[in-house]
């Protein structure tokens, strides 16, 4: 088959290379999915566990893209829940390589049904974005209705859900990003827009959760406007905690219901995916390495 593979950690989203793979075999439990469409996260060459199994070892050269959407076409020994010809979609472990390739073998439990009025690359654009958004609103952040949410990189493929999703629960929302993000983070449903290239962060008032999606600095002075038993939750690491509050960071996990609530909103018309650029295998390396800012996720379609 043909996949995306990267051999050298140093080499980023440059050192990609689209190669010939051997099929992948399916283990217990798990299924091969024929895939039609991936979603790829720049950050995931810097995980340990883009380089190493499990148990401590190289498994270099690897394939990344961990979120896709295809169709079963073989079923692993003791696997159940889903059958060959099904459409499906969902979340591939991030010790195993993923699916920026033509076939991915993965645990039939991380997979959700893909609905036949969803594309392939709407699919393949939920599970990141959308599992994470929903963790840290509700299993994490526990958002109640008439709550203010911060929410960072509001126009991005994370961000976007976030607004939508804690707005939806009755949030108050405020969205930050630069300035050419405000018209797209407000048309996701933020109330307000904070410029952090201009605007003063410290004018926000005091919210009761704080996504953060950037860290640093941002975080930093973010935890300071959060009101007392608050949360801020974060994706890129605990690096403030808020004077009388809670900081959560955590890592997203595939979740079958999960991914079945949210591709009904898609379906809906309750939430919008927000899909960047489009490309195919062919055009996967040059599109992870673009000459412009691109806000939103980046799709590969696998299949035309």
């Amino acid at each position: 088959m043909k996949a995306i593979v990267v051999t050298e950690q140093a080499a980023g989203t440059a050192g990609m290379k689209l190669m010939d793979r051997p099929d992948p075999k399916a283990m217990i439990n798990d299924v091969i999915v024929q895939v039609h469409a991936s979603g790829f996260v720049p950050t995931e060459l810097t995980w340990p566990s883009t380089w190493i199994d499990r148990r401590g070892r190289d498994r270099t050269p690897t394939v990344p893209g961990h979120e896709l959407a295809g169709v079963v076409v073989a079923l692993g020994y003791g696997t159940t829940g889903l059958s060959t010809g099904q459409r499906v979609f969902g979340l591939a472990d991030w010790y195993r390589d993923g699916a920026l390739a033509e076939y991915v073998a993965i645990e039939a439990r991380n997979l959700a049904p893909l609905p036949g009025d969803v594309d392939f690359t709407v699919g393949a654009s939920l599970p990141i974005s959308g599992l994470t958004a929903w963790q840290g609103l509700f299993q994490h952040g526990h958002l109640q209705a008439g709550q203010s949410v911060l929410a960072h990189g509001a126009a991005g493929a994370v961000g976007a859900m976030v607004t939508q999703l804690a707005r939806s629960a009755g949030a108050y929302v405020i969205g930050t990003g630069r300035a050419a993000d405000r018209q797209k983070a407000l048309d996701f449903g933020a109330r307000e827009f904070i410029d952090l290239e201009k605007d003063a962060l410290e004018d926000v008032g005091p919210v009761d959760l704080v996504f953060d999606v950037i860290g640093g600095d941002i975080q930093k002075r973010s935890a300071r406007l959060i009101r007392a038993g608050g949360t801020l939750v974060s994706i890129v690491g605990a690096e403030a905690r808020p004077t009388d509050g809670l900081t959560l960071d955590f890592v997203v996990e595939s979740d079958r219901a999960q991914l079945s609530e949210i591709v009904q909103r898609v379906r809906d018309g309750r939430l919008r995916t927000n899909i960047g650029n489009i490309a195919s295998l062919d055009e996967a390396v040059a599109a992870f390495n673009p000459t412009r800012r691109i806000s939103g996720k980046t799709v590969i379609r696998i299949r035309p």
